[in-house]
């Protein structure tokens, strides 16, 4: 399990900014997730990476880390939207790259509204194809969003949750995450960043 200085640190070394509200207002978040190297590109099907929160509120880190994908599941991987391939996104940080607002019209979550870098991998097999030749930059919809909407239950297979993005497997989890962000929202606007970094990031 990782600790918010690990994460902290592994951001603070990529040179991307870390959010450290200076002036106490509370609730300045810091949303990176954790890609598990450790699969080697493998698809897994499995929520095997993490989604972390670091925020103040008096003064007073607070730190949150949840089970989730950062890659899509088999049945996109296999079943592919687009030509070009599944979307896969690209490590880094993404400066005020998702709102709040309805996925796919149904509930609220982290709705991407600015670009963000994907891989594109369209050969179909159980790796998946990180080639800096395939990168494409745009809105994809690339969200923050839950796997099982059922109150109390937790996905265990991608499958078709994620075609690219960033899927929570526990629904509590998820809803402590967007009563997070909500609070976020209040003192800083509806605008947050993204950062995506790798478990061989931490040390």
């Amino acid at each position: 399990m990782y600790t918010r200085e690990q994460i902290e640190s592994a951001v603070k070394a990529k040179g991307y900014v870390w959010f450290g509200d200076s002036n106490n207002k509370g609730y300045d978040v810091n949303i990176v997730g954790v890609r598990n190297n450790e699969t080697k590109g493998r698809v897994t099907n499995a929520f095997d990476d993490k989604i972390t929160l670091s925020y103040k509120i008096d003064g007073e880190w607070q730190f949150h880390i949840y089970d989730c994908t950062t890659d899509p599941g088999t049945h996109w991987v296999e079943n592919i939207m687009r030509e070009s391939g599944v979307a896969i996104l690209k490590p880094g940080q993404y400066r005020g790259s998702h709102k709040i607002r309805k996925h796919q019209g149904r509930y609220e979550a982290l709705g991407q509204k600015k670009p963000v870098k994907v891989y594109r991998d369209n050969n179909r097999d159980k790796k998946y194809d990180l080639n800096e030749s395939s990168i494409e930059e745009g809105l994809f919809g690339i969200n923050i969003h839950r796997a099982t909407g059922k109150t109390g239950g937790k996905s265990t297979r991608v499958d078709k949750w994620s075609a690219g993005c960033q899927v929570i497997a526990k629904n509590s989890d998820f809803r402590e995450f967007m009563d997070i962000c909500g609070k976020a929202r209040d003192v800083w606007g509806n605008s947050f960043t993204y950062t995506l970094i790798e478990s061989n990031d931490l040390i």
